[in-house]
């Protein structure tokens, strides 16, 4: 598959790996080209990586995702995953439109789906076996094709519903997000039963 990673900070460092390992070819377009470089992957424009992708990886600050999709201009058909946090201000979520919902009215003709947004980098740079990631989008294709790159960094996808239900697991990272900073384990409010 052919991976476009919008980004060079934490998210793309640590995923951007695991799908060169499984074989995809990557691209990386990013504000600092030397950032974008040192990931081993050819580089380009947001435009030059958004034509050469069949699956980009959103992976910049929530403040800058308009102005990249701007820069990347029109997105017919390809897969948009969105790993995207914008905590408001209390540490939940930030009042108005969610935050996949105006991704999707950005790229109109672009598949978003929702996913790798609710733990920190440092999980996904050597992820446990059980780690579950929901993914929330509404077309299989591009849902079977996020299915493949969590597969592909050694986890096990799980459908969360409609790109309509992405708002859930902003603030599901949202209200974990303020629990890690809070020294708390989010983990332990999750315990399966049985």
């Amino acid at each position: 598959m052919r991976i476009g990673i919008f980004g060079t900070g934490a998210m793309a460092t640590a995923l951007g790996p695991h799908w060169a390992n499984a074989g995809h070819e990557l691209r990386v377009a990013g504000r600092d080209p030397a950032r974008a470089a040192a990931l081993g992957a050819r580089t380009g424009t947001w435009a030059e990586v958004a034509a050469f992708a069949d699956v980009l990886l959103l992976a910049v600050p929530a403040d800058a995702v308009f102005d990249v999709l701007a820069a990347a201009g029109p997105l017919p058909g390809k897969v948009l995953v969105d790993c995207t946090n914008q905590p408001g201000p209390d540490g939940g979520p930030p009042p108005g439109t969610p935050v996949a919902a105006r991704i999707a009215a950005a790229a109109p003709d672009a598949h978003v789906v929702k996913a790798f947004n609710l733990a920190p980098a440092d999980v996904w740079r050597k992820p446990p076996r059980t780690l579950t990631v929901p993914l929330c989008g509404d077309d299989p294709a591009a849902l079977d094709a996020v299915r493949t790159l969590v597969r592909d960094i050694g986890c096990t996808a799980v459908l969360g519903g409609g790109l309509d239900r992405a708002h859930l697991l902003e603030a599901t990272a949202a209200f974990a997000i303020g629990l890690w900073f809070a020294g708390e384990d989010a983990r332990a409010i999750l315990v399966p039963v049985g």
